[in-house]
């Protein structure tokens, strides 16, 4: 084979590599790029909540006793019915104690005309003995009979103030104001005998209490939050609290931190978070268990992401698509902290400004370029986010 022969193949089959090669690269031009969503990442104030579990108790209790022995006349009050404050509950029989009453007043008006018989003897004593005409041992034998009258007087008033007071804890009224439960007496029971008898219980429920647990753990994660600067504590009078209901649903009205305990149970590594809420309907009772998101902080320059947008890889690490400046998708690891509305708190990984896919993430593979999609988000993950 000649040598122009040879060259004129070598020269065809490039031309031909050449035109395969060209037509490769229009069809990787040509393809259409993989459309998403994305969000430019900002920082902003959020609460931080800690979900606690508890039950709901009574902010005041009264176990309404019996304070003198007799025999119960009357119940006055609806067994689970509203009562005030003062309200006339039980009356025991008064006759015994209006008899008391009576002879204390006796023995005072008694004491009285003695005080009054010494008095006057120890003025004429006082007479007598600038004249001489008695002894001063006689004047002082009158002086002091009349402080003996005067102290009988002063115990006898303190025996009639005593038998107003038995008299008058014969009608049995209510301590405090609230939801008084069954009768534990009925007519004709022998109560007060060496004991103070249980006759009802009455419990304040609105508002009412809710008891809460919360680790060790966490608060101390919340306070090393707070001295490092990475969040701003809320105050007792202005954090919020929010009831969730055993079917899910959330308590309508809102409630506030009162307290959290300073001692810490030795069995369970927890402490005791409460809780108030208004409860004028008397949903809420003593005893239910009952969930609580309590606002505890507030971080002013928050990274958050929805959740969508998280994905994980076999050792469970979560991760974000990142795009550059050039529309290039990234995988970026992330560290996430709370849920915060639907959406996870970035602690790391993640800086304001940066552009995540939140949507057509099965479609943007890691390297490649995709297009973004502008058009308005429907109204239902727009909320979401």
């Amino acid at each position: 084979m000649s040598k122009n022969l040879l060259a004129k193949l070598s020269l065809l089959a490039l031309a031909l590599m050449l035109g395969a090669c060209d037509t490769s690269t229009t069809a990787e031009e040509a393809a259409p790029l993989a459309t998403v969503r994305i969000e430019t990442l900002a920082a902003q104030p959020l609460s931080i909540t800690s979900e606690l579990s508890g039950r709901i108790a009574a902010p005041r209790i009264a176990e309404v006793r019996a304070r003198v022995a007799g025999v119960v006349l009357q119940r006055t009050f609806r067994e689970g019915s509203d009562v005030k404050q003062g309200q006339v509950l039980f009356r025991i029989d008064p006759a015994p104690f209006k008899a008391d009453l009576d002879s204390a007043e006796a023995a005072l008006r008694k004491a009285e005309a003695n005080a009054f018989q010494a008095r006057l003897q120890e003025q004429r004593y006082a007479q007598l003995i600038e004249d001489k005409a008695i002894s001063a041992q006689d004047y002082d034998n009158a002086r002091a009979a009349t402080l003996q009258a005067n102290a009988d007087v002063a115990a006898n008033k303190a025996a009639v103030a005593r038998a107003k007071l038995n008299l008058g804890y014969a009608t049995v009224t209510a301590p405090i104001s609230g939801r008084i439960g069954r009768a534990l007496v009925t007519e004709g029971a022998l109560v007060g005998q060496n004991e103070s008898t249980p006759l009802a219980l009455i419990q304040q429920l609105d508002p009412i209490h809710a008891d809460l647990t919360q680790s060790t753990r966490e608060l101390n994660d919340l306070r090393r939050a707070f001295r490092a600067g990475q969040m701003q504590q809320v105050g007792q009078d202005q954090a919020k609290a929010t009831l969730i209901q055993d079917d899910g649903s959330l308590y309508p009205l809102p409630g506030k931190l009162l307290f959290a305990d300073i001692s810490v149970d030795p069995g369970t590594g927890q402490i005791i978070v409460r809780a108030e809420f208004p409860n004028p309907d008397l949903d809420l009772l003593p005893g239910s268990f009952v969930r609580v998101r309590l606002e505890q902080g507030v971080q002013q320059q928050a990274i958050s992401v929805p959740q969508r947008a998280i994905q994980r890889d076999s050792a469970g690490i979560a991760q974000v698509l990142l795009l550059d400046a050039d529309g290039r998708v990234s995988l970026q690891p992330v560290e996430l902290g709370q849920v915060h509305q639907d959406r996870w708190i970035v602690t790391g990984g993640l800086k304001p400004g940066d552009r995540i896919v939140i949507e057509g993430l099965q479609h943007a593979r890691p390297g490649e370029k995709v297009a973004i999609d502008d058009s308005p988000l429907p109204l239902a993950l727009n909320n979401g986010q």
